[in-house]
């Protein structure tokens, strides 16, 4: 079955930076464009990055565009956000996804705080 573990979440201050992981399994990874989500406060899940299956193409919402990059190994099967210069509004669960799938994965918390 369809599995993502996501990993690397955590406590920093503003303008600090985190380097999420996302595990795949269970469908064939170099086929699927992912996607990485969160879910802040009070607020619907959001798209945050996106990378296409052969990892030519990247997407990003404007609120992290210029401080956020997504990348990916498909040997591997895994999908990194890094993610820098992060604010207190970056606060938030984040989850990753693959594209047409519906499965989500347990998300890792991620607090920007000083």
């Amino acid at each position: 079955q369809v599995q993502l573990v996501e990993s690397g979440g955590g406590l920093v201050q503003p303008g600090g930076s985190l380097r999420l992981s996302c595990a795949a399994s269970g469908f064939t990874f170099s086929t699927k464009t992912m996607r990485w989500y969160r879910q802040r406060p009070g607020k619907e899940r959001e798209l945050v990055a996106q990378i296409t299956s052969a990892g030519d193409s990247t997407d990003y919402a404007d609120s992290v565009k210029g401080r956020f990059t997504i990348s990916r190994d498909n040997a591997k099967k895994t999908v990194a956000l890094q993610m820098n210069s992060l604010k207190p509004d970056d606060t938030a669960v984040y989850y990753c996804k693959a594209r047409f799938l519906s499965q989500w994965g347990q998300g890792t918390q991620v607090t920007v705080s000083s």
